[in-house]
């Protein structure tokens, strides 16, 4: 049994798709499953898929299709079928360095396996080799992801390598008629219990597409103000996360739950006064948010 998935969710990406399975078969240890969750796709995606499970490519491939849930929802389906120790999120229109496999379970088997660890991070990068955003302080030991960028200064992208026991558990939410709902809920959950190591090595080569999710956050934010919402109250409700971070995200909640006209946003609030004070100025985010939305 491999110790790694490596998952990937796809929508519509047939076009740039076979770019990450050419990473897949280049890896220096093949020691691995490739799970592909598509989406909902309508193009070409699934007859692709089968072109590969025909090849004999040195890895396992597994293919799961789901009707159109937006990316949290790719996530549950995968986590809910992942059975390895460990698992790592690959978008579709990104791709592994050629020794992304073999790093990573050559750092996780040296890690020391406590029960309050939850796996550690790894480096994103762009094509041209340079690093996204900072290093990660590998010298602090554990830690967890709000420390990392709150209070240690790290900056940009990093790539998640957690325990599939702990992923599978705390579904994202699914929201009528939406299609999102901020994957770093996730993180911040795993952040109440357990820390995370952290490892210097380019793992994933990322290219932000014009149809990426990174690339329009200011209409989806729009079209999934419930979504928003939920992660907005999660994160007020967190004790361990900053006073200023977390009226911050009341501003956020605010502005959300005019977008979805939800009568309740108050009683459903974790920090009432904190989402008091921040009305006026969800009232002004939500105005800015559908002027850049345009």
């Amino acid at each position: 049994m491999p110790q790694l998935t490596v998952f990937t969710p796809t929508y519509n990406r047939a076009y740039i798709l076979p770019r990450c399975y050419e990473s897949m078969k280049r890896q220096t240890c093949k020691d691995f499953v490739w799970m592909i969750i598509d989406d909902g796709s309508t193009d070409e995606t699934r007859e692709l898929v089968n072109g590969w499970l025909a090849e004999d490519h040195g890895f396992e491939i597994r293919y799961l299709y789901q009707e159109n849930q937006g990316m949290h929802g790719a996530h549950n389906l995968a986590y809910a079928n992942i059975d390895t120790e460990i698992n790592t999120c690959i978008d579709s229109d990104d791709y592994m360095t050629d020794d992304a496999v073999e790093s990573i379970l050559d750092f996780w088997n040296s890690c020391e396996k406590d029960e309050d660890v939850s796996g550690f991070m790894a480096l994103d990068a762009y094509e041209n080799g340079d690093v996204i955003g900072t290093l990660l302080p590998e010298s602090i030991g554990k830690t967890t992801s709000y420390e990392l960028y709150n209070k240690l200064g790290v900056k940009g992208d990093k790539k998640f390598i957690l325990r599939s026991d702990l992923t599978r558990k705390d579904p994202y939410p699914i929201f009528e008629g939406e299609r999102f709902v901020d994957l770093a809920t996730k993180y911040s959950q795993l952040d109440e219990k357990y820390k995370i190591y952290c490892c210097n090595k380019v793992v994933c080569v990322v290219e932000y597409m014009e149809d990426g999710s990174s690339r329009n956050i200011f209409k989806q934010y729009v079209r999934n103000p419930k979504g928003f919402a939920y992660t907005r109250r999660l994160w007020m409700g967190m004790k361990h996360m900053s006073v200023p971070f977390r009226f911050k995200q009341a501003i956020h909640y605010v502005s959300s739950c005019m977008m979805a006209k939800d009568k309740d946003w108050l009683k459903n609030s974790p920090a009432k006064v904190m989402t008091v004070l921040a009305v006026p100025f969800g009232a002004v985010l939500k105005k800015y948010i559908l002027h850049k939305a345009k």
